[in-house]
């Protein structure tokens, strides 16, 4: 009510004053900016997150929670203002126009961007991530990059089904790892390639830009079986709405370099299949050498230890393995 409001805020008000009292350096607006910031963390968790009346999918999306194997639903709508600010800047690392000198250069001048909405705001449904990638695969594309994750898959069938179909059409899928400093082959991590059931899946870590002992970015997963290889992901400058250009850092941005380069390399050498490319992509990988931090750990440990490879991708050096692979030379 109105009188506790105002007691507490009387209480904070003597809190405040009595520490700055004790240091002519208190830092009042700062204070004030991460309390507001804190306050505005919960209020969305409370009204929204954890909020199970909370719903906007059910207008929006338009679709029966209770059938997994639903298609059909949705809207035709990619462009959302800056809360399309993720989806732009993974397009952006993989094909941002590198001849006018503006913002980002993109890897891959050769690639075109199919744009697939199938995460509404960080709730994908397993069925979304299915329906994504088979339209995708009945669309063109060759490549799927999924910068996307979760730690809970309520209908994990169907995604394994599509991520088969994806195999049987030869398009390779490239996916990122997850941001949680989690070990994946201990904590559930979805999608994933559930046991290499194909051969054309790429699971990806983050490294940074320093040297040791901070290569591998602090937040990234890993995992012996699970994540493949890393490519960067501190500090990646790309695309963001209304032409404007940011720095953001997440396994989202180490996954589509890897596309970036997938599409790339497929480019020059379009006679490889997916399983192929996969392979020149993992096995021309350059070694990441000594010891570093583990991810969320001040503890080291080698790249070979937290990956399958113990690597990251390379483009020259897949360009190379690529030529060999299809001339024998």
């Amino acid at each position: 009510n109105h009188k506790s409001k105002s007691k507490y805020e009387e209480i904070a008000r003597g809190i405040l004053a009595r520490t700055a009292e004790a240091s002519k350096n208190f830092d009042y607006l700062n204070i004030k900016t991460q309390l507001m910031s804190a306050y505005r963390h919960y209020d969305a968790s409370y009204n929204y997150n954890y909020n199970p009346e909370f719903d906007p999918r059910r207008e929006l999306v338009g679709d029966d929670y209770s059938n997994a194997r639903e298609i059909g639903y949705g809207n035709n709508k990619v462009y959302y203002g800056e809360h399309s600010s993720h989806g732009t800047h993974v397009a952006g690392i993989v094909a941002a126009d590198a001849s006018n000198d503006v913002g980002a250069k993109g890897i891959c001048q050769s690639c075109d961007i199919m744009s697939i909405r199938n995460v509404p705001d960080g709730d994908e449904r397993d069925k979304d991530v299915a329906n994504g990638i088979r339209y995708a695969v009945d669309n063109g594309a060759k490549i799927v990059n999924m910068s996307f994750g979760k730690g809970y898959s309520h209908n994990a069938e169907v995604v394994k089904e599509a991520i088969q179909y994806a195999a049987s059409k030869g398009v390779l899928l490239v996916h990122a790892a997850g941001n949680s400093n989690q070990n994946n082959d201990i904590s559930d991590n979805f999608p994933n390639d559930f046991n290499n059931i194909t051969d054309n899946w790429i699971e990806v870590g983050a490294s940074s830009w320093m040297k040791k002992p901070k290569v591998f970015a602090e937040f990234s997963n890993y995992g012996l079986e699970e994540v493949d290889i890393f490519a960067p992901g501190v500090d990646i400058y790309s695309t963001t709405p209304e032409g404007q250009y940011e720095a953001f850092n997440g396994t989202s941005m180490a996954s589509p370099v890897v596309a970036g380069v997938a599409g790339y390399v497929w480019s020059y050498y379009p006679t490889l299949t997916a399983a192929q490319l996969k392979q020149i992509l993992v096995e021309s990988a350059v070694e990441i050498k000594g010891r570093s931090r583990l991810p969320g750990s001040k503890k080291k440990t080698k790249a070979c230890k937290i990956s399958k490879y113990g690597s990251e991708v390379n483009l020259p050096a897949a360009l190379r393995l690529a030529e060999k692979m299809t001339t024998g030379q």
